[in-house]
């Protein structure tokens, strides 16, 4: 019985209003893994990206001169998912005292918190708010970026999202048996995009935390080029462009096989490309396979 009532709660949650979600639910397929693929894989043909050139160059990427000034508001305001008024996020803040720090040392500053006080894990949903990420702790990359732009939001830097598809190899290992085959080939993905200085900076590299990426390295000494596995896809392993400073970085950027383009918010980017699972499935994930993917994230980071 208290399994069904469980069921029917997650249910109402699958079906509330499109206003208080981002209208779809979106799960991406774990990335722990038994098996790593690297230096011959695809994935790891492409160019690395380069620290003063965006690794991806898209037309809508570009403003127009002068146009900053008349939309920057769009990149500030506050959102359901966006939830920067609640309480934890603004004692989060006033903790750290980010709001008064110079703007480059700010976004750095919560950049960091982020990537490694925000564990690599997997939530009950993509399309949770902000405040949510922060109470559980752990959160992948459409979670993770969630946070990190309500953090910078309500500190007056401007950002957006940029969604992705990834290829499903970079998982490859992770699911097996039917649960692989059943997977989509391409999975849902997404970067936040920085306004800093008069320039987007693209930043991927807070997914996955320190602690997590360190024994992944330790794990595979034989690996000194690309890397494609454990929710990881570089051109180079040993030194991957995850630190910011003034820079784009990078995680997962060599499993992208096409952009879905850039939005204000996360909420419209799940609104509009988000992949709607049954409840069934829904179920499944949320009272077993996340949490078996979180079991297996924690002893990939334990063994340093």
């Amino acid at each position: 019985m208290a399994v069904f009532r469980a069921f029917l709660s997650e249910w109402r949650f699958l079906k509330r209003p499109r206003a208080e979600i981002a209208r779809v639910t979106h799960v991406s397929p774990p990335l722990i893994s038994k098996r790593v693929i690297y230096r011959h894989s695809s994935l790891a043909s492409k160019p690395t990206p380069s620290r003063d050139k965006p690794r991806l160059s898209f037309p809508y990427n570009e403003q127009k001169p002068g146009e900053e000034g008349r939309t920057m508001d769009r990149y500030l305001r506050e959102t359901p998912m966006l939830d920067y008024g609640s309480a934890s996020i603004q004692a989060l803040i006033h903790k750290h005292g980010w709001n008064e720090l110079p703007e480059t040392e700010r976004v750095r500053a919560i950049y960091n918190y982020v990537r490694n006080e925000i564990l690599f894990g997997y939530n009950i949903d993509d399309s949770i708010p902000a405040s949510r990420v922060l109470a559980d702790g752990f959160g992948q990359c459409n979670t993770k970026g969630t946070l990190f732009m309500a953090l910078l939001r309500p500190c007056g830097t401007p950002c957006r999202v940029h969604g992705f598809m990834i290829d499903k190899k970079l998982q490859k290992g992770a699911m097996t048996g039917i649960v692989y085959r059943n997977a989509p080939q391409e999975i849902l993905h997404s970067w936040v995009e920085v306004f800093l200085d008069g320039r987007w900076y693209e930043l991927e590299g807070f997914i996955l935390d320190k602690s997590y990426l360190g024994s992944l390295q330790a794990a595979h000494p034989e690996c000194a080029g690309a890397f494609c596995g454990y929710g990881v896809a570089v051109k180079d392993f040993r030194h991957p462009p995850i630190d910011f400073d003034c820079n784009d970085t990078y995680i997962q950027s060599e499993g992208i096989t096409r952009s879905l383009g850039i939005y204000d918010c996360p909420d419209d980017l799940l609104q509009e490309h988000g992949q709607a699972m049954s409840a069934i499935k829904a179920f499944a994930y949320r009272y077993l396979g996340r949490h078996l993917m979180n079991r297996n994230v924690k002893k990939i980071r334990n063994r340093m």
